[in-house]
């Protein structure tokens, strides 16, 4: 069991929810996903079992992502994921009450802001504070986030990408897309259907972004045989792809991202523009790790782009460590306004 005071970080994302234990490092990796029979609303599983069941399960049966693009889709199904995730983690014991941070993305409402909250309290949470994704990127990949020199972060995760660059513990320019790991599968999914008529599920596109996916067409050289249902005849068929093909599906959203890198930069204050030319950008995040994206975001720029070391884990990091910063603030108050202090 933990200690008294324990402090839990949790990164909510729209893929996977992250728990980061104080002194234990990650704890829990589940993806978030929930299993729930169509005609009862019961719900069957969730995590990783749930994720097993996609696209695999019989009609009354279905696996729903609460956190859609980033945002709360179902109110109801994240507080029960919510509360399963922190139940596993600290046990039913609720004399000890963590504190706990949890991540959310940019562009988040203050309704959706409060529904997170809530969700935490209800799951047994004695404190709830939060903290701005990219803001936790940033701490977590290890960026100097309280000096006066401007740091600049690209956290691609699942449902949404979060651009920002910090100074002083503050976010000074941001930006959020509604484009991501989740959009990239998206349009393999779409380009395999118009150029094969073909039709694939989301685990086989997430394996071809995984396995031969490419930023740009000369990316890597790599094939891979794709098997789905042919839309014609019904039957199973399966064609060869190769990296240029995923690439050529995958342009519009990798362009709509180095666009709006330029556009944060453009907006930056020009000291801190002169430290990110400087110290180069960092990206994070489980949809940065497509191959070749750095060197694109790098090529278009001009600046030194580089991944950060574990960048799957770099937000809940963030958010357990921005919990020793939690002293400064008021319950429920954000991160990013404590930091500027």
């Amino acid at each position: 069991m933990f200690g008294m005071n324990m402090d839990i970080g949790i990164d909510l994302g729209t893929a996977n929810v992250l728990v980061y234990v104080k002194n234990k490092g990650i704890v829990l990796r589940e993806p978030s996903v929930v299993a729930v029979n169509r005609d009862t609303n019961q719900i069957l599983a969730i995590g990783a079992e749930a994720k097993n069941m996609l696209g695999r399960t019989p009609g009354d049966i279905i696996a729903i992502r609460p956190l859609r693009d980033g945002v709360i889709a179902d109110y109801e199904i994240t507080e029960t994921m919510l509360r399963y995730f922190i139940e596993k983690v600290i046990g039913h014991s609720f004399v000890f009450r963590p504190r706990i941070m949890i991540c959310i993305p940019t562009g988040v409402t203050m309704v959706e802001k409060r529904a997170v909250q809530e969700a935490a309290e209800q799951a047994g949470a004695r404190k709830t504070h939060l903290i701005e994704e990219p803001m936790a990127a940033a701490i977590g990949a290890g960026l100097p986030v309280d000096d006066a020199t401007g740091s600049m972060v690209v956290d691609v995760g699942g449902g949404t990408t979060d651009i920002a660059i910090i100074s002083l513990g503050g976010i000074v320019v941001s930006d959020s897309l509604r484009v991501a790991g989740d959009k990239f599968d998206e349009e393999i999914i779409a380009y395999v259907r118009r150029t094969a008529n073909m039709l694939i599920g989301e685990r086989t596109a997430e394996n071809i972004k995984m396995q031969i996916g490419g930023a740009y067409g000369n990316a890597r050289e790599l094939q891979m045989e794709v098997k789905g249902r042919d839309l014609l005849s019904g039957l199973p068929k399966s064609i060869i792809l190769s990296t240029a093909q995923v690439a050529e599906a995958l342009a519009p959203s990798v362009y709509r991202i180095v666009e709006c890198v330029k556009k944060v930069l453009e907006e930056a204050p020009p000291e801190l523009a002169a430290d990110i030319m400087d110290h180069g950008i960092v990206l994070t995040g489980g949809g940065a790790m497509l191959y070749g994206l750095d060197e694109l975001i790098h090529h278009e720029t001009g600046i030194p782009t580089i991944l950060a070391d574990d960048p799957l884990s770099c937000v809940a990091i963030g958010t357990g460590k921005a919990l020793d910063f939690a002293d400064h603030f008021k319950d429920g108050q954000e991160m990013t306004s404590v930091l500027s202090q």
